[in-house]
């Protein structure tokens, strides 16, 4: 049987930035049917390299191959006309049109008069999105859907623009395991097409569930290529790492220490939270020095109590405390003041900055308390930023270089920054360590146990069971909006908490079904057939 064909191969590929050395003689090679891990710390070249790839960066030195010939992408466009497709992190789409023109942008069904078929188009995007397990209505708009749902339409737009190469960066951060299950039966799919792909991600279960090969990048070299069976879990992780493998097993999966030593009156008092249809008379309280989980499925109302309680969401009913005084709900800056600092799972559409500097993103919410009549100091900034940019070790070629060339670790990091720069008492942290590498996932675990010990009271978001059962005291279980199950003492376990979560999920099979819904209104003008 003869070996697959290169379909995308790079050679002594280089690309540097002001200070920074970003890919150093790389060679990589993507085959035809084969899932291909692409892996390392945050700041290894992955993203780099993907952006090389897709015509985002052009490369200083080296050259790039596909089938056979050589290339060089002027734009992500001419990529993906060449059937490069890409799926990144966060969802990279039109929030405001609907979920079948993002499906279809570009590629449009034509009637016969040349305008666009709109029946047909809705048509086609619902039949595609059903064999993603993603069942909507394809007029409403894409932001109308969860993030995991979007990231579903997106992987559904990569796969049917005829691409030979798909890249996917990070494609299950926001996915819950039954969407990760569907997707890993497209990836077998475009593996038995002969289609090749490039897979990153730091979930190393998923690494061996769909994985072929495997290469390793480590401060923008190439450190390891090889058949992925080959190579154990933690031999990986070491290699990312660039540490001893027996270091790594004497260190263990997790930086978490254990319990902390947490005050006894309620620093947060979040009591009966209500917004319809979304949260139910939600309650959660934290002590000084504690780490509270929050659990369930995506869907469950975790991000949205997490932002109630940041005043980021209104709520018709509850009350929030902080440290026994009241706080004005559904307001942002009263909580901000009275010391809640909220770090959103969207990093890229609701924290950074990305055309600021790291300087500029970490003072951004602490200018109000450095200035004097209208004027900022700038040594002090100066001073803030550089004690977080050392406390948090962010890899920035200096506090000017902007945030959006930053890793997705290293733009976590900047964020953490700027809320700790404004000495929260509460840290509501959603999805905290979501597609960062093992290195920088442990960097902030590590934080986050500081920052408890120093007595800061911590809201914990996390899809990942083990990090969230290893970093938390207590954990409070959510379904639909509403609090199914609190985990305590020796009960928070990983089996414990899949239990209560598979409890609250048979509870909701169980319900009557809801009462069928009246007919849609006629359909807008996008929604009309031309022709």
């Amino acid at each position: 049987m003869s070996a697959p064909a290169d379909v995308l191969a790079v050679r002594g590929l280089t690309k540097r930035f002001p200070g920074v050395l970003a890919l150093d003689d790389l060679t990589f090679t993507a085959r035809a049917g084969e899932v291909h891990a692409l892996v390392g710390e945050n700041g290894a070249g992955k993203s780099t390299l993907i952006k090389v790839l897709t015509g985002v960066y052009k490369p200083d030195e080296g050259e790039i191959s596909y089938q056979g010939e050589p290339v060089s992408f002027g734009t992500p466009l001419a990529a993906q006309h060449a059937g490069i497709s890409t799926i990144y992190q966060e969802v990279n789409l039109i929030p405001l049109m609907s979920v079948a023109r993002n499906l279809f942008l570009g590629r449009e069904p034509r009637s016969r008069w040349g305008l666009i078929d709109f029946g047909r188009m809705h048509r086609e995007t619902a039949r595609v999105l059903r064999e993603y397990g993603v069942d909507v209505d394809v007029r409403r708009p894409l932001r109308e859907l969860g993030v995991g749902a979007q990231q579903m339409v997106a992987l559904a737009r990569a796969v049917q623009v005829d691409a030979r190469v798909v890249i996917m960066d990070e494609p299950t951060s926001s996915l819950e395991p039954r969407e990760v299950e569907t997707l890993f039966g497209v990836i077998r799919g475009l593996r038995e097409s002969g289609i090749a792909v490039i897979y990153v991600s730091h979930r190393m279960d998923e690494l061996y569930e769909v994985c072929d090969t495997v290469t390793v990048l480590r401060d923008g070299r190439l450190v390891h290529t090889g058949p992925l069976a080959e190579t154990d879990r933690l031999g990986l992780v070491a290699l990312m790492l660039g540490r001893d493998l027996g270091q790594v097993r004497a260190e263990g999966v997790t930086k978490f220490t254990g319990e902390h030593a947490a005050g006894q009156e309620p620093v947060l008092s979040a009591e009966g939270l209500t917004r319809p249809h979304q949260l139910h008379d939600v309650s959660v309280r934290i002590r000084p020095g504690e780490v509270v989980g929050l659990g369930g499925l995506l869907g469950s109302g975790r991000s949205e109590t997490a932002k109630a309680i940041a005043g980021a969401l209104p709520v018709g009913a509850g009350r929030v405390t902080v440290a026994g005084v009241p706080v004005r709900t559904g307001s942002t800056p009263a909580a901000i003041r009275a010391g809640i600092s909220l770090l959103p799972e969207d990093r890229k559409a609701e924290g950074i900055l990305p055309g600021l500097s790291v300087r500029e993103n970490i003072a951004l919410a602490a200018m109000p308390r450095m200035s004097r009549f209208g004027l900022v100091s700038e040594s002090r900034v100066d001073a803030i930023v550089d004690t977080f940019m050392k406390r948090l070790s962010i890899k920035a070629s200096s506090p000017r270089q902007k945030v959006g060339e930053l890793s997705g670790g290293n733009q976590q990091k900047v964020l953490l920054a700027r809320w700790l720069a404004m000495q929260p008492k509460v840290l509501l942290l959603d999805e905290p360590t979501r597609g960062i590498d093992v290195g920088a996932k442990a960097e902030v675990q590590k934080l986050i146990d500081e920052l408890a010990d120093d007595g800061l009271g911590v809201l914990l978001i996390s899809s990942d069971v083990e990090e969230l059962v290893e970093g938390s005291d207590r954990v409070v279980v959510l379904r639909d909006g509403a609090v199914v199950s609190e985990l305590t003492g020796d009960d928070v376990t990983e089996d414990r908490l899949m239990q209560a979560i598979a409890a609250a999920a048979q509870q909701h099979a169980a319900a009557p079904p809801p009462a069928e819904p009246v007919a849609d209104a006629p359909a807008t003008a996008e929604g009309t057939t031309h022709g």
